[in-house]
């Protein structure tokens, strides 16, 4: 048992960071955070913001999958949604980029909501197969509606904060990191409350929640509606960040990717999205740069290209054999095994 933990207070005992120890690392993560974009090239600079990116969209699919149990692969559906209002509202309203992201997170929650109603009857590879429907008529829609821009899409000008176009990554940086992180902050809070609670309740046993009072539809079409409102803001983010949205951009190979991602990262953990996305963007991006040292002879990258694909399957593979409750479980082992070294047994 660790020593030093004692609380006095239920409020001490429900805190968010509940030690000296994790408010330090914390500090020094935002340190890092602000010097990153100094120190790191345009290379690295994408793909952190494409690292948040699918981090606040993983962290809304934990909020529904990992938490309150509901199996969905329409993620990619609602962060089209996102994507779509963003660019519709600043191509032809012009309206600010802050009222943009927000009107992204409601439009793709309503959808949310509509898509989570047969979640009462349904569950399971059930549930999965209608939110399929949902990728399926979404990609109907943004392929020919006329505001959509049909199959061409739309385009999009930077946005701008204070005159300041956002047109580079370092520029985007400033704001995709902090929406991420508040993102975040408000998913771990969430699980703090009655709200938080119930969903994990359906998610154990949603008769039992119903007999204690719970009313199901409501927490899951709650829980339907924060995780697309996750889905829609990281959608709009996407859209600033490429300045271009297509119904190719959201296939549901997306939704695929970001199942996986709180699968190899851990369901039902802040922590696991967030590892998971980590995981799942940058080992293609690794692997490629691996293959990309060897000796430069086409005959060899055209071998090669397939291979890194089925590395990167093997990999998720072994996390399921191997480590079923995923990177953040072994994120605690290292933490209890460092909590009593070197006084083990």
């Amino acid at each position: 048992m660790r020593i030093g933990t004692l609380k006095e207070t239920y409020t001490a005992d429900a805190a968010l960071f509940d030690s000296r120890t994790q408010k330090t690392w914390l500090a020094v993560a935002a340190a890092l955070l602000v010097l990153f974009p100094f120190m790191a090239s345009d290379y690295w600079l994408y793909l952190a913001c494409l690292v948040c990116i699918n981090v606040a969209s993983a962290t809304g699919l934990n909020i529904l999958t990992g938490y309150t149990g509901l199996v969905s692969l329409g993620q990619a559906a609602f962060m089209g949604l996102g994507a779509y209002t963003v660019a519709i509202m600043q191509t032809h309203w012009g309206t600010p980029f802050w009222l943009n992201l927000i009107g992204g997170g409601v439009v793709a929650m309503l959808g949310g909501i509509v898509v989570g109603i047969p979640s009462l009857r349904v569950k399971g590879l059930y549930l999965a197969i209608a939110t399929i429907a949902a990728s399926f008529i979404s990609h109907f829609l943004f392929a020919n509606l006329a505001i959509t821009g049909k199959t061409g899409g739309l385009s999009m000008q930077p946005a701008e904060f204070f005159g300041v176009p956002l047109d580079t990554s370092f520029r985007l940086y400033w704001v995709i990191v902090p929406v991420t992180v508040l993102m975040l902050l408000g998913a771990a809070n969430l699980f703090r409350t009655r709200i938080g609670r119930a969903f994990i309740a359906i998610r154990d046993r949603d008769i039992s929640a119903e007999v204690l009072g719970i009313p199901l539809l409501r927490y899951k079409l709650l829980s339907f509606g924060l995780s697309s409102f996750y889905a829609g803001v990281a959608g709009g983010l996407w859209a600033y960040f490429f300045r271009v949205v297509t119904p190719e951009s959201f296939p549901l190979l997306m939704s695929i990717f970001f199942l996986a991602a709180i699968i190899v990262g851990g369901m039902g953990s802040i922590l696991g999205g967030i590892l998971g996305a980590v995981f799942m963007t940058m080992v293609p991006e690794l692997l490629k740069l691996v293959f990309d040292w060897l000796p430069n002879s086409t005959e060899l990258v055209v071998f090669l290209s397939p291979v890194r694909t089925v590395v990167f399957g093997l990999l998720i593979i072994g996390f399921l054999v191997f480590e079923p409750l995923g990177l953040a479980e072994m994120w605690r082992r290292i933490r209890r095994f460092f909590h009593l070294w070197p006084f083990r047994n």
